[in-house]
């Protein structure tokens, strides 16, 4: 009898069937665990959603969006005005220790703003699912503000977010987190990139590096070269961007929005330019542009730990369905972080996913109304998120799967062995 053996103990590849079969299709996680196909449809799923989950209130959402605004200015003016000249202007020396306590200062000023300044952009993204209000020209124009402001192409992203939302974890029609397929990653990494990891097999720094990118640069990455999105072999690389307007991302009759999106940015472009000449460098340095990475970061953060985990799996073309999609990502905790200043983005997202016209300040009531549907479906973790970003760097870097049903798999030793050892077991890597 073979067996798989997995950190919290052994389960036979008898028990193993029975809970395969049990519930029609399924794959082996990297930790041996069932994952099992959903069988219930997207019309079971929005039925069980109350009505009042769908009513839009303009006044509500423009007050979250004068709030977030509200704080990132007032927090602004009290820290430049007020709190750095009250602790550092009487200094006369300026030694280690006070230039340490400035950048100390400093970092955390940036860090508060960038957490507000998500959670605008969170606000600019429930417009761009037209949950903001019922009115699509307001949503549409407080969406392009706030996005503009932070450098986002609304309209562009709009689109491509939207062929998201309509082929999640389907490996040929989704357009972000496209895992590679085994031959893929093998393909990706070439020559070079085999020598790199034959050298630092599971490595501790190799995965901090690739984090480090990923989190600093993964967005820009997206928007500017179409990183972690599909691939289009025909068309020139260059054009694969949410900047061009006629990008493969998105259709003929989108053009013109593209274009609009363009404006925005350059727009803001010369926002700051005129905050430069006004105020100086330093101001548009340590007020936006340190707030813009740190906003960047946590949009990646929160929208990877999303769709990446042990537990997801990916659908080929022919086993997809919207239902199976949505159903493919994982609700998340951040503390007091999540609810107040994301606006529940992490804590909601499966149920965002299954209908995201519901506002999110009802997005609650309907997570609890899917749960009851969905039942062992339904995916979430308590685990701290950040342990959960350095798990699913290390374990989750291509798919793999011959049923439909595709599950990460990774070259770090981490999880089950899946290669056949001789003896019919297939054991736990140390």
């Amino acid at each position: 009898m073979s067996k798989i053996e997995t950190a919290g103990g052994s389960a036979t590849s008898t028990e193993t069937t029975e809970a395969m079969n049990s519930g029609g299709k399924s794959a082996i996680d990297i930790n041996g665990n069932v994952c099992k196909v959903p069988d219930f449809t997207i019309k079971d799923i929005l039925g069980a959603i109350p009505e009042h989950c769908y009513e839009r209130r303009l006044y509500e959402s423009l007050y979250y969006v004068f709030r977030d605004i509200t704080c990132v200015a007032s927090i602004g003016v009290f820290a430049n005005k007020y709190a750095y000249p009250f602790l550092f202007d009487g200094i006369a020396i300026d030694t280690m220790y006070t230039k340490l306590a400035k950048f100390t200062f400093w970092f955390g000023y940036t860090c508060i703003q960038g957490l507000f300044c998500t959670g605008i952009w969170v606000l600019a993204h429930e417009c761009g699912h037209q949950a903001f209000s019922d009115y699509g020209v307001i949503n549409d124009f407080v969406g392009w503000l706030l996005h503009s402001y932070l450098m986002v192409p609304y309209f562009s992203w709009k689109y491509s977010h939207s062929k998201h939302h309509k082929s999640t974890n389907h490996l040929t029609r989704d357009t972000v987190f496209v895992p590679p397929t085994t031959e893929q990653f093998k393909k990706k990494r070439g020559l070079v990139g085999d020598m790199i990891y034959n050298h630092s097999g599971d490595s501790p720094i190799r995965t901090l590096i690739e984090l480090l990118l990923q989190q600093l640069a993964g967005w820009i990455a997206y928007i500017t070269t179409n990183v972690t999105g599909q691939d289009y072999p025909a068309v020139a690389a260059w054009k694969c961007n949410h900047f061009y307007p006629t990008s493969p991302l998105f259709e003929k009759k989108d053009v013109l929005y593209i274009f609009l999106s363009d404006v925005g940015v350059l727009t803001q472009l010369l926002v700051l330019k005129i905050w430069y000449d006004k105020f100086g460098g330093w101001s548009v340095f340590i007020n936006w542009f340190i707030p813009y990475l740190w906003t960047n970061h946590w949009l990646v953060f929160i929208t990877y730990l999303q769709h990446t985990d042990t537990e997801v799996p990916h659908y080929d073309a022919d086993e997809w369905t919207f239902a199976k999609g949505a159903a493919a990502t994982i609700d998340r905790k951040f503390g007091f972080v999540g609810p107040f200043m994301f606006h529940d983005i992490i804590e909601t997202h499966v149920s965002h996913h299954f209908c995201s016209r519901i506002p999110f300040y009802n997005a609650r009531d309907a997570s609890a109304a899917i749960k009851k549907v969905m039942g062992e479906h339904y995916k979430s973790s308590d685990e701290n998120m950040w342990k959960s970003l350095w798990k699913s760097a290390k374990s989750c870097q291509y798919v793999e799967g011959d049923n439909g049903v595709l599950m990460f798999r990774n070259i770090n030793k981490v999880g089950i062995d899946f290669t056949n050892d001789g003896n019919n077991d297939i054991k736990k890597n140390k």
